[in-house]
Formats: structure tokens, sequence, C-alpha cells
């Protein structure tokens, strides 16, 4: 199935504003390495700075199967059709509120709502916790009439992982499984054992080993049997009759190769799956949108997939 690796000859001076506070983050967690989950959170709710407001796009705070959720319904949009979305933050950051504009951006281009997850995070809820929020959600969906085929599972980083862990979990209690479903950057391997994870640390200017071994002690605790749980580590599951996959990432960033293995997995069990890599680029990209043109294409690359499908 079909993989790209955009070469970008000179990247926009406005893809740097993600790269510059991904450095400022990095800057003070390493000058507070004993910096508490709240304050990891007052950090992160600060990644819905690089993504301009949408235009025509209105929010609405609701519960959806009994979760916090936030509704984005750009203006004239089939609201019969949903994408739902798992916000990043290694499990245990990020929420609806940080990834609302760039959700609102996802679902204007596609024509479609989304719902963003107020999921319950680690430490204080382990996996499978957030796994048990995407499934209550997507029931609730299903039970209001909204059909499988209409609804489609987006999640950028960790949040990647719960997109894609989400219909594996739909599949485990018998469900029809979704449409489509689009993962940002995800974060799959609990394992580490990812190549980039070397060999892209020094253009990674975010995400480290270190960083990631915390995120995992919070997510499934020192229970070394989960780390290859197909529900925590999609890289261990099996993908026949899995929805067609677009996955992306950036270049520079230490879990390409975590992208770059889920389409392998994917295309090898007769998955239609996309990667688009855009070289150079630093970790969920997307969240650009509106402000680099690197996002927006992507953006309006994934659209024009999911108008394909």
């Amino acid at each position: 199935m079909k993989s790209s690796e955009n070469k970008t000859a000179i990247l926009s001076k406005e893809s740097d504003y993600l790269k510059e506070i991904y450095q400022v983050w990095s800057n003070r967690m390493t000058a507070n390495p004993n910096m508490t989950i709240e304050d990891l959170r007052s950090l992160f709710d600060e990644w819905e700075k690089p993504t301009f407001e949408p235009e025509d796009v209105t929010y609405k705070t609701d519960q959806v199967g009994g979760v916090d959720c936030l509704w984005a319904y750009p203006v004239g949009c089939d609201k019969t059709k949903v994408l739902i979305y798992t916000h990043g933050g290694g499990f245990a950051v990020g929420s609806a509120a940080s990834h609302r504009k760039l959700a609102g951006h996802m679902a204007k281009a596609l024509g479609v709502s989304a719902v963003v997850l107020d999921y319950r995070r680690a430490p204080e809820n382990p996996f499978p916790a957030q796994l048990e929020d995407a499934a209550a959600v997507y029931q609730a969906l299903l039970a209001s009439g909204i059909k499988a085929k209409d609804i489609g599972t987006i999640g950028d980083s960790a949040g990647g992982n719960l997109a894609v862990a989400s219909v594996l979990k739909f599949r485990e209690l018998g469900l029809e499984l979704p449409g489509y479903v689009i993962a940002f950057s995800p974060w799959l391997d609990m394992e580490l054992t990812g190549s980039t994870l070397e060999s892209n640390a020094d253009t990674d200017v975010f995400i480290t080993v270190p960083l990631l071994q915390g995120m995992i002690g919070m997510f499934i605790g020192d229970d070394s049997t989960k780390v290859r749980d197909p529900l925590a580590n999609p890289l261990h599951a099996d993908f026949n009759g899995f929805p067609p996959l677009y996955i992306n990432a950036g270049g520079a960033e230490v879990l390409l190769d975590d992208a770059r293995r889920l389409h392998a997995r994917a295309v090898d069990a007769g998955v239609q799956a996309t990667l688009s890599v855009v070289d150079g680029m630093q970790h969920v990209f997307p969240f650009l949108a509106g402000r680099a043109p690197e996002a927006n294409e992507e953006i309006q690359r994934i659209a024009a997939w999911y108008r394909a499908l």
C-alpha cells in the first residue's frame, strides 16, 4: 500500500514555532526533573498554542457514554459522521482543550463532526482505562444511530496508539468496526525498540527515551508482560480485517520507526494503509494547522484520502 516520505528542501519559517515550543518544554523539564504530574499537565496544555483557531467551527462540552468530551462542529458538517479523537500526552497529560483546535481542523477538512475525549489519564487510571473510555464512547455513538462505517478513530502520539488500539478493543468486544483510522506520530512500542529512537535523537527536540520510560511507568506500571499486550503495544496486534489506515509522522522525530512498523504490519495483513512522512518535521507536526504550510498540506492529503475511501 501507499507510502511516501515527502522530502522538503526548505522548511517553512512558520514550522519553527512547534520546534521552539518543544525546546522550551524540554528546557523546563530538564531544569525541573521532579516536576509534578499537575505541573506536567499545565505544561502540556500549551500544546494548543501552535494551532491556529479554525474558522467556522463551534464547540460543545458534553458527556458521551459517561465520558467527558468536547464536540467540534464545523459549520455545515455532516453530524451523522463522527471522528473520535483521542489526544496525545503519554496517556497521562494533554486534554480535550489542548487538542480541540486540531480536531476542529480535521473535522472541517473531512466535513464531519469530531468528539474529543477527556479520557481517564494515568497514573491515577492506568491501562486499560483509556481504552474502556474509548469503547464506551463508541458504543454510545452506535446506540445513538451513528453507523460504524461513518465513524473514524483519530489520535496523536499516545492518542495515536489509542486510535489504533481502541479498534482492536472494539473487535475484542464483538462490535462492528469503524470505517477508518488516522494516526499522527503514533507512539506504539512500549518496549522502546525502534531504530529511530537512536538515529533521530539529535533531530527530535522533544521526545527522549527517559521521557518515554517515565510515561510507560505511569501507563502500565511494573508489569513487564503488558509491554507486549497488543492493546498497549499494537505492534504485536493482528491487523487482519482492520479498517483503512492513514499514518503520518515527521522525518525528524524519534518515534518515526513506530509509524513505519505500523504501516508494514498493516500492509502485511492486507490492510489499505497509507504512510506519509514529511522530512524534517517534528512530533505531531499537524499541530501547526492553520499556521504552517506543511501541516495544512498534510491535512489536505488526509482529506483527499478520506474522500477516496
